[in-house]
């Protein structure tokens, strides 16, 4: 089971970089809406919108997934704090850096210090709101 998510992140590494994706300077184009944009990111995501929606109805037609005993997929439609919270922060990160994680992974393979950086920072960002999570769950 291992090897198929690591061939899939691998395709999706691949896919990432041939995209562009990877190069932060192409994610701050796209956010340079007044000076010289780069539109290419409307394609990726565009494509990246299309290939869910088309396999999203094509999937959930099955009685069970292919690796799995069962469909998990989310159920929470609230829009609270953290959801907010989490967007912005998700923004900032992308407007300063030009990455979000997958391309930020991603673009470690080119061994550029900013990546890592970037990465170490998401990572520990993470580790964080996880341990407040975990706390949230004591208090209450």
């Amino acid at each position: 089971m291992k090897i198929v998510y690591l061939l899939l992140g691998t395709l999706f590494g691949v896919g990432l970089s041939f995209s562009g994706m990877t190069d932060p300077r192409k994610v701050l184009g796209f956010l340079d809406l007044f000076g010289d944009w780069d539109p290419t990111l409307v394609f990726v995501m565009a494509s990246g919108v299309a290939t869910t929606f088309i396999a999203y109805r094509l999937i959930l037609k099955r009685e069970k997934p292919i690796f799995s005993a069962l469909f998990v997929l989310p159920n929470n439609i609230k829009i609270d704090r953290n959801l907010i919270l989490g967007a912005v922060l998700f923004g900032i990160g992308w407007g300063l850096y030009g990455y979000c994680p997958g391309p930020a992974i991603a673009s470690l393979s080119y061994l550029n210090y900013e990546s890592f950086l970037f990465v170490a920072a998401m990572l520990a960002g993470s580790w964080i709101r996880s341990m407040q999570a975990k706390r949230q769950l004591v208090d209450n």
